[in-house]
């Protein structure tokens, strides 16, 4: 079960991370050149394309966007105000819209922008496919949806703690919630960062809308309209939620170490390459 599940619980735990993020977390977990390899797929190829970016956080992905998009343009929409007053304060993102809201339900009318991109927040949807089809909502016809996120390990050890943390779906997951929810011509490429020596640690994968209008999951579902997190959310009760953070936070960070020493074996062994 995975212990960060809820929006509540990540709200929190992000109320913290957004201190250290950007300087201690990303450079270890999700590198710029992973950002970039994974945008690429999005084909951010003119200055007018108008892109929404879901789960912008700090706002590190919309920085690889604003590369080639101007920041008028751009929305960045996230739940946690913290992580985006971060992200507010970095002057390659002056004139980007902000927007706190909810990847499940977007607050833009249907057919809307020229890109969807989604990068680091896929592991905290409670429902992807249903946050998918909204994906596929608010996008004009031909437009595209890249998502950037996290594979399952095969390590049993590393899969049982990841799946404590949060949500690490399979290859054949990213694909069929795609097109569950009506995109084609799907493509995805693995990421990495130096110290992984398995491809499957990451995945960018890439879909284009056909039709107009909302996706035809939402039309063949028989899913209620609430969201999940609205059925099974934590916060009914205090202990509970303390709990659930409390062991989902300790799994995430039992990470950061790992990480840590990991890198530091690989420079060594770079640094001895050279001698």
């Amino acid at each position: 079960m995975r212990f960060l599940q809820h929006k509540e619980e990540a709200y929190w735990f992000y109320r913290y991370l957004s201190m250290v993020y950007d300087r201690y977390v990303n450079p270890l977990f999700y590198t710029p050149i992973m950002r970039d390899q994974g945008l690429k797929l999005a084909d951010l190829n003119r200055r007018d394309l108008e892109v929404v970016d879901v789960g912008a956080g700090t706002g590190f992905a919309t920085e690889g966007i604003v590369q080639f998009v101007d920041t008028k343009n751009v929305h960045a929409l996230d739940q946690s105000d913290h992580q985006q007053a971060k992200a507010k304060k970095k002057a390659t993102l002056l004139g980007v819209h902000f927007c706190l809201g909810d990847a499940e339900q977007l607050p833009w009318e249907t057919d809307r922008f020229d890109r969807y991109v989604s990068s680091g927040s896929i592991e905290y949807w409670p429902d992807p496919q249903r946050a998918i089809a909204e994906a596929y909502r608010v996008l004009k016809v031909d437009g595209l949806a890249t998502i950037i996120g996290p594979l399952k390990p095969k390590h049993r050890l590393a899969r049982f703690v990841a799946e404590t943390f949060m949500l690490f779906p399979r290859c054949e997951e990213y694909i069929n919630w795609y097109r569950q929810a009506g995109f084609v011509d799907i493509q995805y490429i693995f990421l990495r960062p130096k110290w992984v020596k398995e491809e499957d640690y990451g995945i960018s994968i890439v879909g284009r809308k056909p039709k107009p209008g909302v996706s035809p999951w939402v039309s063949s579902t028989s899913t209620p309209k609430e969201s999940l997190r609205e059925k099974t959310s934590s916060r009914q009760s205090r202990l509970l939620f303390l709990a659930r953070f409390a062991v989902g936070s300790l799994a995430g960070g039992m990470f950061v170490p790992l990480a840590i020493v990991k890198t530091a074996i690989q420079k060594l062994r770079s640094q001895a390459a050279h001698f």
